[in-house]
């Protein structure tokens, strides 16, 4: 029975990573500099706002990049799942992301400013910590850094050592210091 006689028939799809052509080096990133350099062109050339996660290894040496969300002319959506697929399947140890104002305006967004902040919170809880999240616009010479304006709050979590000073009934039961 061909899909023509079968309203019902649905197609099978695959989905497979497949590697594009190469931009990363085997240059450790050691700077917001390194970042830019290697792909602030590229992405201020782009029409569209799109978020890319680059995936480290514990010296800062690049595994490979994943443009995770490909927006708008101002906005492009970057939930957390998606942001952290390529790091998880690539075993990352750290990860930074960067994302381009077509606009040339390099002031984070209320969007940037809160998807940054929740990813700290949960690349803490992943163990893959966020090291920078950087926008570039305009020319590839300008950008913003979160790490550079202090805007990127690394958390260090501690846990208590013995299961008598858990207190079970909050939702971060086992970590220290937090207000609950």
């Amino acid at each position: 029975m061909s899909r023509n006689e079968n309203p019902f028939a649905l197609d099978v799809v695959s989905i497979r990573l497949v590697k594009d052509a190469e931009v990363m080096s085997d240059k450790p990133i050691h700077s917001v500099e390194d970042v830019v350099t290697l792909l602030g062109e590229r992405m201020c050339e782009l029409d569209r706002e799109v978020i890319c996660v680059v995936n480290l290894k514990s010296d800062g040496t690049p595994i490979n990049c994943h443009f995770a969300s490909v927006g708008a002319i101002n906005h492009a959506l970057a939930h957390p799942r998606e942001l952290f697929k390529a790091s998880i399947l690539s075993n990352a140890s750290q990860m930074l992301l960067l994302h381009n104002h077509v606009s040339g305006s390099l002031m984070p967004s209320k969007d940037d400013v809160m998807v940054t902040d929740r990813m700290v919170n949960l690349c803490g809880h992943m163990g893959i910590p966020l090291v920078d999240h950087i926008i570039v616009g305009g020319n590839n010479q300008e950008y913003f850094s979160f790490l550079k304006q202090k805007m990127l709050p690394v958390e260090k979590l501690q846990y208590e050592d013995h299961y008598e000073n858990i207190d079970f009934s909050v939702p971060v039961a086992a970590e220290k210091g937090r207000s609950r």
